[in-house]
């Protein structure tokens, strides 16, 4: 059994964190089966929008306590491949053009966070169980936590979550700005297939402007991105408008 599966589903890609047993913590193998996977997604011109979630009931776990336990006795390198290896899936969600959206329910704790952190969308069970943890048994985050919660909530928020180690629940996290919307669990499936099922109706190039404008925006000024920004939407709206007209002259014939 791999660690992570892939699907396929018409516009919509999916991803599942395959390893229920153990909460879908996170391994070397793990990790690089779901930078795999999103590649393999990104390459694809007819997924318009991937959805990430941990199977059995658990979005992630944060790192395998028996894989770190091993890797640290083979030393410092050894160690370090599982963190690198990590943040290479999380930095591909960026890398790729379509919007990845964030299935969690039950536990995302510590990597489990981080990796929730990285997404585009965030949705969330109402139950569901969010902390950065490592507080608590007195280690630090390895996945991104210190460099993205600032970033995504600001400085007091992060570093209280951080060094508390508190669990949030789902609407915790919608209050926060860390996901987007909140679902109670007994309609989270539903919920989550009806957002999924417009976003991937909505047209690929717009949604996939929209998603690279937000990112290069946030790596530069303000000026800069909304020279960005006015390019992209004179080139769209003139493009676009070609199209449209087409179509309608088609519709128009036919009719």
């Amino acid at each position: 059994m791999n660690a992570v599966a892939l699907a396929v589903d018409g516009p919509i890609g999916r991803i599942t964190l395959n390893r229920p047993e153990r909460m879908n913590s996170v391994t070397v193998t793990l990790a690089t089966e779901l930078e795999d996977a999103l590649r393999e997604l990104g390459r694809r011109d007819d997924v318009n929008v991937v959805v990430l979630r941990g199977a059995g009931g658990n979005f992630c776990a944060g790192g395998d306590f028996d894989e770190v336990t091993r890797l640290r006795a083979a030393g410092a390198e050894a160690l370090e491949a599982l963190f690198v290896a990590f943040r290479r899936a999380c930095a591909t969600i960026a890398d790729i053009a379509v919007p990845v959206v964030a299935a969690v329910e039950g536990v995302a704790a510590a990597g489990g966070f981080e990796l929730m952190q990285t997404a585009d969308i965030v949705l969330v069970s109402e139950s569901a169980r969010i902390s950065d943890n490592h507080i608590r048994f007195g280690m630090i985050p390895g996945g991104g936590s210190t460099a993205r919660l600032p970033r995504l909530i600001g400085r007091q928020q992060a570093i209280a979550t951080l060094l508390s180690g508190d669990r949030l629940t789902g609407s915790d996290a919608v209050t926060h700005g860390l996901a987007y919307r909140a679902y109670p669990q007994n309609v989270f499936d539903e919920r989550v297939e009806a957002f999924l099922t417009a976003l991937a109706g909505r047209s690929r190039r717009a949604v996939t402007t929209i998603k690279h404008l937000v990112d290069s925006g946030l790596r530069g000024t303000l000026e800069q991105a909304l020279n960005r920004e006015l390019e992209a939407v004179v080139d769209h709206i003139i493009d676009d408008g070609a199209t449209s007209a087409a179509a309608f002259d088609s519709r128009k014939a036919s009719s």
